[in-house]
């Protein structure tokens, strides 16, 4: 198999290498905006722990008295033009993440085309003094300020191929060419140290209490799950890490439902047999939407984690982009 996959996988790097020429050489022109950008993507296919990042970096801006943005292609939405995000956006309009990340209270604007998202972005916002945009590292049409490149600690790059007979959208060396590298867990790949990589950031995503999907309930310490029924549900990019967290904590699931990433949830994925459904905050932003039910409602229970990094990458940022704190 992987013989016959060779071929694909030859012209999928070609594709891959052509396009970003041509960007680099000036022939295809990538279009800048006003203000800062920098990208938070990957490398490879499943999910690295962007989002957290993401959140994480826009409450230490905020913090600092920076104003800033999201724009996000807006994966599981069904926008054809780009759309600002308001109180009444729903995931299946413009995505679960681009919901999750506007939580936050940053002015967030979702669209295919990512230079039309920022400047619609800026022109609602025109306080704005930086860009983050959540994925869109092959994005190329859009010049950016600063590259980052998240990887998953425990899977790093997997068996170091290229689509379709590996896990990578890009090759390894692509690394080289962005600012920053941020390892989600786990140790730093043994290629993190070699000459001419880029400063290499640990991310931890600490787990906080359980909050109920309905926030009038009080919080709960995951020792109150330890005699109910349990059910873990994630249809994330990496269920098992969902899971793997869930156990640290003490928390014995009866089941485990794995979802693709992005999943259209319904009422019908929900298993009857469970006390307590525990679900990530991506997926509770879905099932908020489509779970009307009171009663369905209140055995949903959200288990929020908090990124930190080590050595600060939000003050790194700043500093790289010349942008002062706010107060």
């Amino acid at each position: 198999m992987t013989a016959l996959l060779a071929p694909l996988e030859g012209l999928f790097a070609l594709l891959s290498a052509l396009r970003r020429g041509l960007y680099r050489a000036g022939l295809l022109r990538a279009q800048k905006l006003p203000v800062p950008v920098v990208v938070i993507g990957n490398i490879n296919v499943g999910g690295v722990g962007k989002t957290p990042l993401t959140l994480s970096l826009l409450r230490q801006f905020q913090a600092a008295g920076v104003p800033v943005g999201v724009i996000s292609r807006g994966y599981g939405g069904n926008h054809a033009a780009p759309v600002l995000l308001s109180r009444g956006s729903l995931p299946k309009e413009v995505g679960d993440e681009p919901l999750l990340l506007a939580a936050s209270g940053a002015p967030v604007a979702v669209g295919r085309d990512r230079v039309a998202a920022g400047r619609l972005l800026l022109a609602r916002h025109p306080e704005l003094r930086l860009i983050l945009t959540d994925d869109g590292l092959q994005h190329y049409r859009l010049a950016r300020d600063l590259e980052i490149a998240v990887l998953d600690g425990r899977r790093g790059v997997g068996n170091g191929r290229l689509l379709p007979g590996g896990p990578l959208r890009e090759p390894v060396s692509r690394l080289r060419s962005v600012q920053a590298v941020v390892v989600n867990g786990g140790g730093a790949p043994a290629f993190a140290s070699e000459p001419g990589m880029p400063p290499v950031f640990g991310m931890s995503l600490t787990p906080g209490r359980l909050h109920p999907l309905d926030l009038g309930t009080p919080s709960r310490p995951a020792s109150a799950f330890s005699t109910l029924r349990v059910t873990a549900m994630a249809g994330i990019g990496h269920p098992e890490r969902f899971f793997d967290t869930l156990k640290a904590l003490g928390i014995a699931p009866q089941r485990e439902l794995a979802f693709p990433d992005h999943h259209d949830f319904s009422a019908a994925d929900l298993p009857e047999d469970a006390d307590a459904i525990l679900v990530t905050a991506k997926d509770a932003v879905k099932l908020s939407a489509v779970i009307h039910d009171a009663t369905q409602r209140a055995r949903l229970w959200v288990l929020p984690v908090t990124a930190r990094l080590e050595p600060d990458l939000a003050d790194w940022i700043l500093t790289q982009l010349k942008i002062q704190h706010g107060r």
